[in-house]
């Protein structure tokens, strides 16, 4: 992978594995127009980059993923410019679950408004013991511009959604696992030897099939049954005509592992 310069965020790629680590400590690593941007550049080098199968997202500093939006750039927008701040998160997230590859969000501390709803554009959010979500937008005379009204519903329902959003209220990490905003609780000591056990576990298996199975469940989201079931078929076809396929079903029958090509 390409060097990238970035001033807010950290990059560490570990065998399959890259971990993006956003780094404004001293803000609470609250999302500022320059951060949102350089995220969506690594993901697209993320994504390019063949040897990086599974993305670790996580915030630096011990105290938050990211708590929110950065309030002192939000204080001085129009509506205009509000409008294209929101746009330009919308893309940056929608992108980050249209990559092809799993993006898992390591949650430690605070995740917050803009913080939350990127942990919700992640594939998978894994949250320590302590961490706390929320989208308190309604106590600063806002709403969620980022995607927290679309995805929380799908996410835990239209009800539990609205009380979220209407109240501003803050969960901690168990109401959270219970509402279905969050897939694993674990300790913070664990929690990042627990990501990475679980990204290996993902990294194993075929990236093509993943890639497949990440495509065929966000389009099935939004369609009818049928339709889903029709891409599903699609997807299996494509599968069966991949060389990882023929080599997955050699390795099973021959008792041995697997060994991708991503092909």
């Amino acid at each position: 992978m390409e060097e990238i310069e970035m001033e807010n965020l950290l990059l560490t790629v570990e065998g399959p594995l890259a971990w993006v680590t956003i780094h404004r400590p001293a803000a609470l690593n609250a999302l500022n127009q320059a951060t949102i941007a350089e995220l969506g550049r690594v993901m697209e080098a993320c994504a390019e980059d063949d040897a990086v199968r599974v993305i670790l997202l996580r915030g630096a500093g011990g105290k938050a993923f990211v708590a929110g939006a950065d309030i002192r750039e939000l204080a001085e927008v129009d509506a205009a410019e509000g409008m294209r701040l929101s746009e330009a998160g919308q893309r940056v997230f929608r992108r980050m679950e249209q990559l092809g590859k799993p993006v898992i969000a390591v949650i430690e501390g605070f995740a917050l408004g803009g913080g939350c709803e990127l942990a919700m554009a992640c594939t998978l959010r894994l949250a320590a013991e302590s961490a706390k979500l929320g989208q308190p937008e309604v106590k600063l005379g806002l709403v969620a511009g980022f995607g927290g009204t679309q995805r929380l519903p799908r996410l835990v329902g239209r009800g539990a959604a609205l009380k979220l959003l209407l109240t501003g209220s803050i969960v901690g990490a168990q109401e959270a696992l219970r509402i279905g905003l969050v897939d694993e609780v674990v300790s913070t000591e664990q929690l990042m030897d627990r990501a990475r056990a679980l990204a290996l576990e993902i990294a194993a298996n075929a990236p093509v099939a993943i890639q497949q199975t990440l495509d065929v469940v966000d389009c099935g989201l939004d369609c009818s049954l049928d339709d889903g079931l029709r891409m599903e078929a699609d997807a299996f076809g494509a599968c069966c005509a991949t060389a990882d396929m023929h080599e997955g079903t050699r390795a099973f029958l021959e008792k041995r592992a697997a060994q991708w090509t991503g092909r």
